[in-house]
C-alpha cells in the first residue's frame, strides 16, 4: 500500500456514502480539513498519511470492514449497495479532447454530473469509472482513434500502467508510468513523436489508471 493508493481508497470510501472527504472526516469525528487534497502532502513535500486512529473511525462510523477498506485500496470498490447498483448503471464518457475543460472533474479526479455523455457499463467494481474516447492519432501506435479508454480512479497505480493524468495547471495527459517516487512521477509517452515528460507530485492533481481499452 502506497501514499496515493490509501488517499484514494478514502475518497471513494467518501464518495460512496455520498460525502465529501471534508463530509467524511466530520462525521467520524475529526476536524473537517484533516482529509483535505492540501494536507496531504506537507509544505516540505513530504507525502502525509491518516492516522490508524483516525482511520479506524472512518471504519466505524461508515460502518465498513477493514478487509472492504483494504480491497478498495487495492483497487477493488467493496460491494456495498451503492456498489452493486454502480455495476447496472451507464458510465460517464467524454471525447479524450474535451476531457480538460474546467468543470467535469471534481478535486479527487471524480467525474461530476454535467458536460458528460453515457456508454455502457462494460465491467468495473469502480462506481466512479468513467470513459475517454480516443480522437486523432496523438496516442498512436498504442490507442487509435475511436478506441474507448476504461480509466478507474480507485484503481491503484504502479510502474508500467497506462494512466490519465492531470495537471495542477490543467493538462490532461494519457501515458506510460516509468517510475513513481516518494516526490516525482516519471511517464512514458505512447507516440514516438511525442516527448517522455516528468512532474513533481505537487503538479499532479490527481492519476488515474487505464484499465481497459476497447480495440
Amino acid at each position: 500500500m502506497d501514499h496515493p493508493e490509501i488517499w484514494r481508497a478514502i475518497d471513494t470510501l467518501a464518495a460512496e456514502h455520498g460525502l465529501s472527504p471534508s463530509g467524511l472526516a466530520r462525521n467520524a469525528g475529526l476536524d473537517p480539513t484533516a482529509f483535505n487534497p492540501s494536507k496531504r502532502i506537507s509544505p516540505d513535500g513530504r507525502p502525509r498519511w491518516p492516522s490508524t486512529e483516525s482511520i479506524a473511525k472512518v471504519l466505524r462510523t461508515t460502518d465498513t470492514a477493514l478487509d472492504a477498506f483494504v480491497a478498495l485500496v487495492t483497487g477493488q470498490a467493496p460491494l456495498s449497495s451503492t456498489s452493486r447498483a454502480a455495476a447496472g448503471r451507464q458510465l460517464p464518457m467524454m471525447p479524450l479532447e474535451s476531457a480538460a475543460a474546467d468543470g467535469l472533474f471534481d478535486s479527487s479526479g471524480l467525474p461530476l454530473d454535467a458536460g458528460w455523455k453515457e456508454t455502457p457499463q462494460p465491467g468495473t467494481a469502480d462506481p466512479h469509472a468513467y470513459a475517454l474516447e480516443v480522437t486523432g492519432n496523438s496516442l498512436e501506435p498504442v490507442f487509435r482513434s475511436g478506441t474507448l479508454l476504461l480509466v478507474s480512479p480507485a484503481a491503484p497505480v504502479r510502474r508500467g500502467d497506462r494512466v490519465v493524468l492531470r495537471t495542477t495547471n490543467g493538462d490532461l495527459l494519457v501515458m506510460q508510468v516509468a517510475r513513481r517516487g516518494a516526490n516525482r512521477i516519471e511517464l512514458k509517452t505512447l507516440n514516438p513523436e511525442h516527448d517522455d515528460r516528468s512532474f513533481a507530485l505537487s503538479d499532479v492533481a490527481w492519476v488515474h489508471r487505464i484499465i481497459w481499452a476497447s480495440q
